[in-house]
């Protein structure tokens, strides 16, 4: 038997797949189980190692929560900037007017080009140079602007993209009732792009939260990895400390990303469950002489 997309699999296809998932659950028990026996001969599983996040408050009050705020702090303020931004160069590289989109290319891909690191280090330096920062504050803005200078280049991109991938006859059709171009991008296009930009835009916000790890390894900025560091370092327990911490990137990405899923299908239904109108008058304001139902005058 056969369905549109694939064929259906026969009796010997089903037991194939049933052996190779068999064999697959099997390499992946067995590898868990290598990784708890090695860290059980190296003594990682002991209960002294897991007690300071276990079964201690303070070590989450002293360095954990700490660092997830800093952590926090600078992905959320990331994200506000970086978005925005995007958006802006995005539509800008799809402008008509070259004195708007060349500056907007050379923007988007000159930052796109630069690893965050840089970015980082390069902004750290120049505060540190031109301004007049405390430490922490320092820090905090360099890792901001790295991250918004990279990812608002990256979500330009996908902007970029996701309005492109719509149907042409999208923008030929609004511009045959008379709508100006930002009338054409404000209320055909983006509404519409948004829906298939979600899963991209998500994916680069995920980034966004994992990248200021980096600020902490390089910068000293107090982070979620490098607020754990005295922990792991007077409890001599760092892959019980790095488990924890993973736990946490995951926990917090997962929000994020289920977030967008609901927003994602909340946007998918709104659309299935209201159609937009063209309304007679819009079109006698638009195109004057033109006039729904009632011919060319």
């Amino acid at each position: 038997m056969t369905s549109v997309l694939y064929d259906i699999p026969g009796p010997k296809a089903k037991a194939r797949n049933w052996l190779y998932a068999g064999l697959f659950v099997i390499a992946l028990a067995a590898g868990i189980w290598w990784i708890l026996d090695a860290m059980n001969d190296k003594d990682q599983l002991d209960w002294d190692k897991w007690e300071p996040y276990l079964a201690k408050s303070g070590t989450w009050e002293t360095y954990l929560l700490p660092g997830l705020l800093n952590t926090l702090k600078a992905a959320a303020v990331s994200i506000v900037i970086a978005l925005p931004i995007g958006a802006v160069l995005g539509i800008a590289r799809l402008s008509d007017h070259v004195w708007i989109r060349v500056p907007a290319s050379i923007i988007v891909e000159f930052f796109r080009a630069i690893p965050v690191l840089i970015l980082m280090l390069f902004a750290n330096a120049a505060y540190d140079v031109f301004g007049n920062f405390d430490f922490e504050t320092r820090v905090l803005y360099a890792v901001v602007t790295g991250l918004v200078l990279y990812n608002g280049s990256v979500l330009a991109e996908v902007v970029r993209a996701g309005i492109l991938s719509l149907p042409k006859g999208q923008s030929e059709a609004a511009l045959a009732v008379g709508m100006r171009k930002g009338q054409l991008m404000n209320y055909v296009l983006l509404p519409q792009a948004v829906t298939a930009m979600l899963p991209a835009i998500v994916s680069q916000l995920v980034v966004i939260v994992k990248d200021t790890a980096i600020g902490g390894a390089v910068l000293g900025y107090g982070e979620l990895i490098a607020a754990a560091r005295p922990s792991y370092s007077f409890y001599n327990n760092v892959i019980a400390t790095l488990v924890v911490i993973a736990v946490l990137f995951i926990a917090l990405n997962y929000l994020l990303t289920s977030f967008a899923n609901w927003l994602e299908k909340y946007l998918r239904q709104r659309k299935r469950g209201s159609t937009a109108v063209v309304a007679p008058d819009m079109v006698e304001e638009q195109a004057p002489g033109m006039h729904m139902g009632g011919g060319v005058h």
